[in-house]
């Protein structure tokens, strides 16, 4: 058994990582600030708040729980708020990391995965998208992400610190035990807000785009499950703690989705139709991105279980009435 320091573990992902962690026989330790966290999804091991630009709080849990490696999540991951404040995410994202970092080889703990984006790759030219696609993001959040993966480059280089950056695409569906799910305030991802419409509990669902030159006009997308996503977390700590080098690897299922095709899933298996009004285009919004995971399945045996949209769009629906319940 392992013990694992995870930062933003009160979140979407990371609370999802430490049941994963929890069923595998592993020890978690959630550190995170709560600013978007959720105090009831910490439930697999204690709660340390605290936030990453604070070097003595940070240097007092790693002294204290020792843990084995890190599994970094805590980040800012809007988009358009980083375009709006991109001096918040380099202070959040950038030097929060490092920050981290250099408490991590202060405490000889050498072992991190890391939370990365398939926006580090920008608006690639071919799909799918494989690690050895020009990484050019277009904007301050898929910067940031990138800024880190390469400062793991430099301190692997500097002090033997081993990580793996998962690069995974969209994120989506809820433990299908019911216990924890996808809760962002503001909502903004696509599927959450398809259910939202459906049910009558949210806002009209814009489609920005219904030109793209894809088969249906709609956008298209490579949903992954987020208990896909959690098992792969605890494949890469394990793969770190048994001798892995430094590596980044994509996650995702390799299929494409629409817009269009969110829209039917969620109307197939809520049993109301979204209300829709299509909209333009976001600027740099690109028509298809759909991830090459194999590396991550020659890394440390990972793959999706997870590859019907329905099955995916099941388990949100579950939750988000689960959570209109409660």
């Amino acid at each position: 058994m392992a013990k694992i320091l995870v930062t933003g573990g009160a979140g979407y992902v990371g609370s999802h990582a430490c049941k994963a962690l929890a069923l595998s026989g592993h020890e978690s330790v959630v550190f995170d600030n709560l600013s978007r966290g959720h105090t009831e999804f910490v439930k697999w091991g204690p709660l340390e708040e605290g936030d990453l630009l604070d070097a003595d709080r940070l240097r007092e849990v790693l002294k204290r729980h020792l843990p084995d490696a890190v599994m970094h999540f805590a980040a800012l991951a809007y988009v358009g708020e980083s375009v709006a404040d991109p001096g918040r995410y380099y202070r959040n994202n950038v030097l929060g990391s490092l920050t981290l970092i250099e408490q991590m080889i202060m405490s000889g703990t050498t072992r991190l995965v890391f939370s990365s984006t398939c926006a580090v790759y920008g608006l690639p030219l071919k799909m799918p998208i494989t690690e050895t696609t020009p990484t050019n993001p277009i904007n301050p959040y898929g910067r940031t992400k990138l800024a880190v993966e390469r400062m793991l480059e430099d301190f692997d280089t500097s002090s033997g610190l081993r990580s793996v950056s998962l690069r995974y695409f969209n994120a989506a569906g809820a433990d299908p035990d019911g216990e924890i799910g996808e809760r962002h305030e503001p909502e903004t991802h696509a599927i959450p807000r398809a259910i939202q419409s459906a049910l009558g509990e949210g806002d009209i669902f814009e489609v920005f785009g219904t030109d793209y030159d894809t088969p249906d006009g709609t956008a298209v997308r490579d949903y992954i499950h987020v208990e896909d996503l959690a098992r792969a977390h605890v494949r890469a700590i394990e793969y770190l703690l048994q001798g892995g080098e430094t590596a980044a690897a994509n996650l995702g299922t390799g299929r494409g989705t629409s817009v269009k095709e969110i829209i039917d899933a969620v109307a197939r298996v809520s049993g109301r139709s979204p209300k829709v009004r299509n909209a333009d285009r976001r600027p740099g919004d690109p028509p298809v991105l759909v991830a090459d995971a194999a590396r991550a399945g020659d890394l440390f045996g990972w793959a999706p279980e997870y590859t019907d949209i329905d099955d995916i769009v099941s388990t949100a629906v579950e939750w988000h009435r689960l959570e209109t319940a409660r």
